[in-house]
């Protein structure tokens, strides 16, 4: 993305998948209430689906995993009023990146709505350093401050998130 002008946002490319050839991902910390998921099954029988979903294509699997848009997939799996009227198709944009920009995708694209599940929070800060990405990639794909990472690894209880830190046993 060094030159903007040919850089052009996925959206432009809206494509419809068949829901059968979508997966949820293992690690979306996104959560949203019963009352909401009716509402968003609402919203979609009543608008359509007016934000696409955005997924990473699996060639091995000739599948689609869910980088944002879980709630709008679980709409269109559980509803059978809207996977008739839609057909089975699912609006979806695919991004090209690797595990680790994927799971700091939908971090991004989720902390700005709904509540996250800490646990789910904890296993993807987990993941990451075990991927090798460094706090500062952390804090700044993900959004965290410096205190919410350190809250997350000790929560974590895992030796190996602290590994590249240097730490002093105070005097008495």
């Amino acid at each position: 993305m060094n030159d903007i002008q040919e850089y052009t946002s996925p959206v432009y490319s809206v494509k419809a998948v068949p829901i059968e050839k979508i997966q949820a991902n293992a690690y979306n910390p996104n959560i949203v209430a019963p009352p909401e998921m009716d509402l968003l099954e609402l919203s979609i029988w009543e608008d359509g689906y007016t934000m696409p979903c955005v997924c990473y294509y699996l060639p091995e699997e000739d599948k689609y995993e869910l980088v944002d848009g879980f709630h709008r997939y679980m709409v269109m799996k559980t509803s059978k009023r809207i996977h008739k009227r839609e057909k089975g198709l699912l609006p979806v944009t695919v991004i090209n990146k690797d595990l680790s920009s994927r799971m700091a995708s939908t971090i991004r694209h989720n902390r700005a709505r709904g509540t996250h599940n800490i646990e789910l929070m904890t296993n993807i800060v987990t993941e990451l350093k075990k991927a090798g990405m460094s706090d500062s990639w952390i804090m700044k794909n993900i959004g965290m401050d410096k205190d919410e990472l350190l809250r997350f690894k000790q929560i974590s209880g895992l030796a190996a998130l602290f590994a590249d830190k240097e730490f002093s046993v105070p005097k008495d």
